[in-house]
């Protein structure tokens, strides 16, 4: 992997060429450079890579292996990656543009997804069901559910497919894997690294490609049992009838428009630090965005002057720097969104406060100022719609009410912010937002161990914690007489 020149797909335990023989490119961010061809995968490549997973599944060198066993080479593949952070780190950097800082910040804690998975993979265990008869044992077991597709974005490509990766490993799963195509290589590095640790070949396959190409044959394949997938709400959905179709299970972990709440009572300079993380960390491109900032009327002047003053001096430049504070955005096409949905605020009625403008900072890429809307109230398609980029939209509030029934007014339901001082309050809040995930007084806290889930459009399943295991095994009831007594005739009376 430290010739980037061309990628192939790695499939069963091995670089497979792509059947069509195509390649597209992948180009850093950044400055527009070309890094390197991968593959270009389509039903063909999809075929040989469920089959090698299916084959892999059924082999007894998998299949019968102790749970325990299997946690080992969980262990082992973190390790793995925390030999590998730096190499990993910096590929993802010139694959989506976010800043390195970040990004060894991500891998240094990328392990710890292994490293629980593998302390908690011969922790799967059913239950012993007493019934009204004595004479009948009744217990239940969870069992691996098959090969699982799990269709991965470009904003964290590692730590979201470790999410998807390491509870199907623990549960005994093999898995197929299509990376977002504009980011290929630290996701082929990692089956690579899967294969190092003792996994069998075949037990984690990376078929890189275009979503309508490889994504959907993916998704349609006969011999898939679930589909894991981050991404738009818009795709979750057309995967969501999909799988519900073929009646097989999918975890779906969607867009958000979440908000940011500072109460009268907060304290000011660490909530307008949280709105800053919550929205311009990682250039806005994460689904946890906190991209909705309501602020009480009377604090609204001072939070909103000191979130203005740091937006305008964020340092915007080479995401390799470690004095750069915001990279670029992942590709034109992304950058163009953003820029086309500031152009709409403006013709909504926002005003645009600071930033609102496109730059090649300097290096000829795809960045875009930090951007900060005003004048906005919930119904302006810039405060409705995801934009996915470093663009926040402020509004005032008076009451706690008010504020809820704003902050729930909106299709997502993926993570809300609440910064106060007052302890009653909080808890109020945390038990009326209408999100999976609430955080007070800080923002974008994640663990492994810490279950996580999409309410009303911004998802399906839960990953993370001991409840995605869950969504990767399929749980079975057994019944057995343990009497030596004749079977009665089910035709007579019993007296």
């Amino acid at each position: 992997m430290s010739d980037l020149t061309t990628l192939q797909h790695f499939i069963g335990g091995t670089p497979v060429e792509p059947e069509s023989g195509e390649y597209f490119e992948s180009t850093n961010p950044a400055t527009r450079e070309v890094l390197y061809q991968a593959a270009r995968g389509g039903t063909a490549d999809i075929e040989r890579a469920v089959a090698a997973a299916t084959r892999a599944f059924e082999d007894p060198r998998w299949r019968d292996l102790s749970q325990t066993r299997r946690g080992h080479l969980l262990r082992r593949l973190g390790d793995l990656i925390a030999e590998n952070a730096e190499d990993l780190a910096r590929m993802e950097t010139r694959d989506n543009g976010k800043l390195l800082r970040e990004m060894r910040g991500q891998l240094a804690t990328l392990p710890e997804y292994y490293h629980y998975y593998a302390g908690l993979a011969d922790k799967i265990h059913g239950d012993f069901i007493p019934t009204s008869d004595r004479q009948v044992l009744n217990y239940t077991a969870r069992e691996p559910l098959g090969v699982v597709g799990a269709i991965t974005p470009w904003n964290s490509p590692l730590t979201l497919t470790s999410s998807k990766l390491a509870p199907a490993l623990c549960a005994g799963n093999t898995v197929v894997i299509k990376p977002s195509e504009h980011t290929s290589a630290s996701v082929l590095k990692l089956a690579e690294l899967a294969l190092e640790a003792g996994l069998p070949p075949g037990a984690v396959n990376v078929v890189t490609g275009f979503g309508a190409e490889a994504g959907q044959a993916l998704v349609d394949h006969r011999d898939l049992a679930k589909i894991s997938f981050t991404g738009s709400t818009a795709t979750g959905a057309r995967i969501a009838a999909a799988t519900a179709s073929r009646f097989i299970g999918s975890t779906l972990e969607l867009g958000g428009k979440s908000p940011n709440i500072v109460f009268e009572d907060a304290n000011i300079p660490n909530a307008a630090m949280g709105v800053v993380a919550g929205i311009f960390a990682a250039a806005g491109q994460t689904c946890i965005a906190g991209s909705r900032v309501f602020a009480h009327r009377s604090v609204y002047d001072e939070l909103l002057e000191r979130v203005a003053e740091r937006a305008k001096t964020i340092r915007i430049g080479d995401p390799m720097d470690e004095q750069t504070e915001l990279g670029p955005l992942a590709f034109a096409d992304q950058r163009d969104k953003v820029a086309g949905y500031v152009d709409l605020g403006r013709d909504e009625g926002a005003r645009v406060l600071t930033g609102g403008h496109a730059t090649d900072g300097g290096l000829g890429g795809y960045f875009y100022e930090p951007t900060i809307l005003v004048d906005v109230d919930n119904s302006m398609r810039v405060v409705r719609e995801e934009i996915f980029g470093p663009v926040l939209a402020v509004m005032p509030f008076d009451t706690e009410d008010e504020v809820v029934r704003l902050a729930n007014d909106t299709e997502y339901g993926l993570a809300a912010g609440v910064w106060t001082t007052n302890l009653a309050r909080a808890h109020r809040m945390a038990a009326r937002l209408d999100a999976g995930t609430v955080w007070v007084n800080t923002y974008r806290a994640m663990s492994p161990m810490s279950p996580r889930q999409g309410f009303k459009t911004s998802g399906v399943g839960i990953e993370h914690g001991t409840e995605s295991i869950k969504e990767y095994t399929r749980l079975k009831s057994v019944w057995i007489n343990t009497s030596d007594e004749p079977v009665a005739d089910p035709f007579t009376m019993r007296s």
